[in-house]
């Protein structure tokens, strides 16, 4: 089948937004209209045109450059609007779906670049609207209000089950191989892994410290985004009981845990605790059976 796309750039170029935000029309009267955008009088007024009679305004997420001009756009061509957190939205639901002149388009909860992120697919013709999930060029960072680099990499793999074929993103080129750029997205996640742990092992104690040394030869204005990305990868190795940070925000320092063993069995814990999850459960429970 044959999906029809159209693309209409919003003027809001920057080092996050790539060459703007792509708002997409889909299908050929009524059209489903992906991300309407900022709330620009101009790009909105051109959404409109080129959608025509809408049937649905869906949001991948609440960022001002995807999601502030959608309740305007909404009533500018009377149609609702639908959205997982947005004020006046109606919710969005994991699974919900979409049909307009052929098309239906399956909502999918993928978290992590934010909390509310939505990807929308269709399956007939393997398109994958990704939002800020997964760019056309580079890579997407995670917000630091309510993004999680674990929730990430589940979604992404997520998005991988779909078998999907070409992916919509909501900043730059579409991408016609889907499934490489997923697994390019996912191995990409893991060095960047590696280099921090390594930049810790070799004496790097602060977020600026292994900005320097893993993006030395990024341009500077990147390194805010960078910023994020080493903020949320530490994170996620706390949670994981790798890392422990000590000390105030602004004087934060992170290091490397080396793995303890189990009081009771001897296999690795996390943390501070002193038990695997396994004997944790099995004291809790009253087997006290070989506990130290």
């Amino acid at each position: 089948m044959t999906l029809r796309v159209i693309r209409v750039l919003a003027p809001n170029p920057s080092v996050a937004t790539l060459e703007g935000t792509n708002t997409w029309v889909v299908g050929d009267g009524p059209t489903i209209v992906i991300d309407p955008g900022p709330a620009m009088d101009g790009h909105l007024e051109e959404v409109a045109r080129a959608a025509g009679r809408v049937a649905h305004v869906l949001v991948t997420h609440d960022h001002e450059d995807h999601a502030a001009g959608a309740v305007a756009f909404a009533r500018l061509v009377a149609a609702n609007v639908t959205a997982w957190r947005l004020p006046e939205a109606v919710k969005l639901h994991d699974g919900n779906r979409f049909a307009a002149s052929g098309v239906e388009l399956i909502a999918l909860h993928t978290p992590g670049h934010s909390t509310d992120h939505v990807v929308f697919s269709d399956p007939g013709s393997g398109a994958l609207f990704t939002g800020d999930a997964v760019l056309g060029r580079g890579t997407s960072f995670i917000d630091e209000r309510d993004g999680d680099l674990a929730r990430y990499l589940a979604s992404l793999r997520r998005m991988l089950e779909r078998d999907p074929r070409t992916i919509y993103p909501g900043h730059g080129p579409v991408v016609l191989d889907a499934k490489a750029k997923l697994r390019e997205y996912l191995e990409h996640r893991a060095e960047r892994e590696e280099q921090i742990l390594a930049g810790l092992a070799a004496g790097d104690r602060t977020v600026d410290a292994l900005v320097e040394r893993i993006y030395a030869e990024h341009p500077s204005d990147v390194r805010e985004l960078a910023a994020r990305s080493v903020t949320a990868h530490l994170r996620k190795l706390e949670t994981e009981g790798r890392v422990a940070k000590t000390g105030r925000i602004d004087e934060r320092t992170w290091t490397i845990v080396e793995p303890k063993a189990c009081a009771r069995c001897g296999r690795p814990v996390k943390g501070r605790a002193r038990y695997c999850g396994s004997c944790s459960l099995a004291l809790l429970q009253g087997d006290t059976a070989g506990s130290a």
